[in-house]
């Protein structure tokens, strides 16, 4: 029990599910006699809580493990901000799809009974950092754990930019844009875009173009360690945006250079004993169980 001592809780906001999530972990914590510590967006939501309150990135510091209740998208955030403190993530599912979520309300404290008292999996996910450089200057920076996406932001018009990777060109491309995702990521939008599958034990990366402009180009998946650099097309009259999991936005102009490198420190995340990643793909994804009949 002593290993998770101090417990962080992160809320979804806006979401009456995830307090009423939230008022019932608390009282089943409480109970068990752990030390509570909540996100201070969500303590203002729950008055009266007598609990401390913490700053998500304080809770790095301050925190044995962080249970993060809303959808996979709570959790990328929690990710990006705890990910160099090395705090443990656990993730209860009150949003739509969760694949990092999986924890239902229904279990509650039954499964994370189970994860205080030992009995847990827990794997590391790694990260992307993307610097955007215009005429050798930084001028944004970012982090994902899903995906950094190139995208043409409002407009409908192709981007025309050039791929290297580790160095060596690989093509000139124009496109909706590219989807540079972890395996972590390839459940996500690049799925949508047609990219391939990564089981989440792969050091790889892949990248996914957005309805190219020939039907030769497809998703390549390069060694997770790979530095991957798109050079914006001079020629280009708009002004994409990089994307970091769909929830931070860098603007760029033609000419800038967007550099995507894995990030020095990893996500550690915490599943129950039963979590299972072909399990989760054939509930999430809708693929079949068994043609097997008897």
């Amino acid at each position: 029990m002593d290993q998770f001592r101090n417990v962080g809780l992160i809320g979804r906001m806006g979401s009456a599910k995830v307090v009423e999530t939230l008022r019932k972990l608390k009282k089943f914590l409480v109970g068990e006699g752990y030390h509570l510590i909540i996100e201070e967006n969500i303590g203002a939501l729950m008055p009266g809580h007598g609990l401390q309150v913490s700053s998500v990135k304080m809770m790095g510091e301050v925190c044995d493990l962080v249970i993060v209740i809303g959808g996979d998208g709570s959790l990328l955030g929690a990710a990006r901000e705890l990910a160099k403190s090395g705090v443990p993530l656990l993730g209860v599912n009150r949003g739509r799809l969760g694949f990092l979520t999986d924890i239902s309300p229904s279990d509650l404290e039954a499964k994370i009974g189970e994860v205080l008292s030992g009995k847990y999996i827990q794997e590391k996910r790694f990260l992307l950092d993307v610097h955007v450089k215009r005429n050798g200057e930084p001028i944004g920076f970012g982090t994902a754990l899903n995906d950094i996406v190139l995208h043409p932001g409002k407009s409908t018009r192709m981007i025309g930019f050039d791929l290297f990777i580790e160095g060596q060109f690989v093509y000139s491309q124009r496109s909706d844009g590219l989807i540079v995702s972890t395996p972590t990521g390839s459940t996500a939008y690049s799925l949508s875009a047609g990219g391939p599958l990564l089981h989440p034990k792969l050091d790889a990366i892949s990248l996914v173009p957005m309805f190219p402009h020939t039907l030769s180009s497809r998703p390549i998946v390069v060694d997770g360690k790979s530095e991957i650099k798109v050079v914006i097309g001079e020629g280009n009259e708009i002004y994409p945006q990089v994307s970091c999991d769909g929830q931070h936005h860098i603007p760029v102009a033609p000419g800038d250079t967007v550099s995507i490198t894995k990030k020095p420190h990893k996500v550690r995340l915490i599943h129950p004993t039963t979590h299972n990643f072909y399990e989760t793909c054939r509930e999430k994804l809708g693929w079949a169980n068994s043609l097997i009949s008897g």
